[in-house]
């Protein structure tokens, strides 16, 4: 619509242009009927320069586009001739003129952005409005993601980092920071007490009797059957050997919580010493976890874990855009009005935010410039002359005839000048 309005308009300075030259002409053609007599000669002075005017004035605007009346004229048809010189002199102009680093940067403090972010984040209408066009893009990322590839990508991932981890180094110096202080001793009265409540159980009490009947029973048959010869019941003598193992064991178990220098406490203080010192410098048993590793990751299993990780993820978040009451739409409205707030009332986040876009700005500008640059001149050389011509003269081309006007109004001024100086030295 604005191309065609600019175009109406073009049309209409073009034909009043025009139609300055024609009265021009008619002026002049009705002086000479009158054969310059009197005040005719003046105005025939008049119309003559006027035409002269017109006709040099529209000579050069349509110079300017193309060959007037398309006769190739030597220096006609300016702009379509010169168009790579004009596409690397406006890119020039652009870039030096607007996108200097010191009017960029000007243009950014006058505009104070951390400022205005923070009091349009603050309507509550912008925030949900930040909220739909998150959901929106979220939904329509979905529909573009290849679930295989990511898949493969998340996999593939997950391996290579593995791999390259060194488990039993990290494994042992994690296990070093634990155990320091005797701390991994805790580890061990919390085992103990475990073990002694489990024992302490009748329920336990009566599987462990029963596991020892049964096992009697399989592994000395002819010594059970005595115990029945004599009139012994497997079965109580079962319950009250369990029992008496309790007995021993909590007792032991006591001792060994009660007693900081036992020497099952020392024992379990070298086995986790020797394990330790074994993870961090034994190659051997190193390359037998880094084996293991290995293996791991090329199951099966781990792939299929992966995948349904994605696939969870990738189904809860389909479900919950799609939902009125979407939690992603309510976290990132939430977090739009927290962040507004923040910046509302903290002048040093604001000037933090507006320092770091001056950085980015200074350390892009000149690269943003040549790049901006390249591209106006890369785009102006692509057109063809007809669409360079048409654009051209579409947005400066009304403002071109008011020369061919001033030109039809200026030389007819002039010739009555030069007709007055005739008269006046004659």
């Amino acid at each position: 619509m604005e191309t065609q309005d600019k175009a109406v308009a073009l049309k209409r300075m073009k034909w009043f242009a025009a139609a300055l030259l024609v009265a021009a002409g008619c002026l002049f053609a009705l002086a000479k009927s009158q054969h310059d007599a009197g005040v005719w000669a003046w105005v025939s002075s008049f119309a003559e320069a006027a035409m002269v005017g017109a006709l040099a004035d529209w000579f050069a605007v349509v110079a300017l586009f193309r060959h007037p009346l398309g006769v190739p004229i030597p220096h006609t048809a300016i702009l379509p001739a010169n168009k790579a010189r004009v596409a690397d002199n406006l890119a020039v102009f652009v870039r030096d003129r607007f996108l200097g680093t010191d009017a960029l940067v000007a243009r950014v403090n006058a505009f104070d952005p951390a400022s205005r972010l923070s009091m349009w984040l603050a309507e509550p209408k912008n925030s949900e409005l930040l909220g739909k066009k998150a959901v929106t893009a979220v939904g329509q990322l979905l529909s573009f993601v290849d679930d295989e590839r990511v898949k493969t990508m998340l996999y593939d991932t997950l391996r290579r980092r593995a791999a390259s981890f060194d488990l039993a180094s990290a494994a042992g110096s994690v296990l070093s920071t634990l155990t320091s202080d005797r701390r991994h001793q805790l580890l061990l009265d919390e085992g103990l007490k475990q073990m002694a409540a489990w024992l302490d159980k009748p329920e336990v009490q009566e599987m462990l009797a029963g596991r020892i009947v049964a096992v009697a029973g399989e592994e000395y048959p002819k010594l059970i059957g005595m115990l029945g010869f004599v009139g012994l019941n497997a079965e109580d003598l079962g319950n009250k050997f369990a029992a008496g193992l309790v007995r021993g064991a909590n007792q032991w178990l006591h001792d060994v919580s009660s007693d900081p220098e036992h020497e099952r406490r020392k024992a379990f203080d070298a086995a986790v010493e020797r394990f330790v010192e074994r993870l961090k410098t034994d190659e051997t048993f190193k390359a037998r976890i880094d084996e293991h590793k290995r293996e791991w990751l090329e199951r099966p299993e781990l792939r299929d874990y992966v995948n349904g990780l994605w696939d969870e993820f990738i189904g809860w978040l389909d479900a919950d855009i799609r939902r009125p009451d979407s939690a992603l739409h309510t976290k990132v409205v939430a977090m739009a009005g927290s962040f507004a707030e923040a910046l509302g009332s903290d002048p040093a986040l604001r000037d933090s935010i507006n320092e770091h876009m001056r950085d980015a700005l200074k350390a892009l500008a000149p690269e943003l410039r040549d790049g901006i640059a390249k591209h106006i001149a890369a785009t102006v050389k692509q057109w063809d002359d007809a669409t360079l011509v048409r654009d051209v003269e579409l947005n400066i081309g009304r403002d071109l005839q008011f020369i061919r006007v001033n030109g039809t109004l200026v030389g007819g001024a002039v010739g009555i000048l030069i007709h007055a100086v005739t008269v006046w030295v004659g």
